[in-house]
């Protein structure tokens, strides 16, 4: 589990293609304090496994189907990604609970900025979209956002600058794919209320929420 909060900007210092995977060797010094191998380690928000390591950087496999369903197949050779550690058990929630496994990808379509942030337009497939709601959390390569805005092709969220800074967000330009990962809570309360799926009737409704207060 991660919490969204990026400790380090990492760079890719080698990527080795397979015909349907590839191994990232990225160089790092932060997120190598009290890692071993099989740790996990989020790299743009996509929860990778810690296969080597030495005094300048780590490894890690990445599978096919990461590959085709995030933008890590996009990384080159000098790429910079956002790096986060796995939680601690006693560690301290700065973002929101993230499991580093991405829901899909958007296309950054504006970034502008205002007297005091920076605003990323992001559009989102509807299957996305549908868990983004208004003032809810948001991950956007590995990074805890709050969203501003939602319509129904994109939403916006609005950054300070040293958010932007100190992120591979701030390599980021209008055409890039980021990776996405909504808010797990509302996957599991549409799971709860869509219970035909499993073949099995519950009895938490919308009525019953509505009842008590909920809705």
């Amino acid at each position: 589990m991660f919490t969204g909060i990026i400790e380090e900007v990492g760079q890719l210092a080698d990527i080795k293609r397979g015909s349907q995977s590839a191994v990232l060797h990225i160089r790092c010094q932060k997120v190598l304090e009290g890692t071993k191998v099989g740790d996990s380690i989020a790299v743009n928000g996509v929860c990778l496994t810690v296969t080597s390591m030495d005094g300048q950087g780590y490894t890690a496999d990445v599978m096919a189907e990461t590959l085709n369903r995030s933008s890590l197949g996009n990384l080159v050779r000098g790429s910079r990604v956002n790096l986060e550690r796995a939680m601690p058990a006693d560690g301290r929630f700065g973002g929101h609970i993230v499991a580093g496994h991405i829901d899909g990808t958007g296309t950054i379509t504006d970034i502008f900025r205002d007297e005091t942030a920076v605003w990323y337009r992001i559009s989102a497939e509807p299957g996305v979209l549908r868990y983004i709601v208004e003032k809810g959390s948001i991950t956007i390569d590995g990074i805890s956002l709050t969203v501003a805005q939602v319509t129904g092709q994109d939403f916006s969220v609005s950054i300070i600058p040293h958010t932007q800074t100190n992120t591979a967000l701030a390599d980021r330009k209008a055409g890039d794919i980021v990776n996405l990962e909504t808010d797990i809570i509302g996957k599991y309360v549409e799971k709860l209320l869509t219970p035909e799926e499993s073949g099995k009737k519950s009895g938490l409704t919308a009525e019953f929420l509505a009842e008590h207060g909920f809705l």
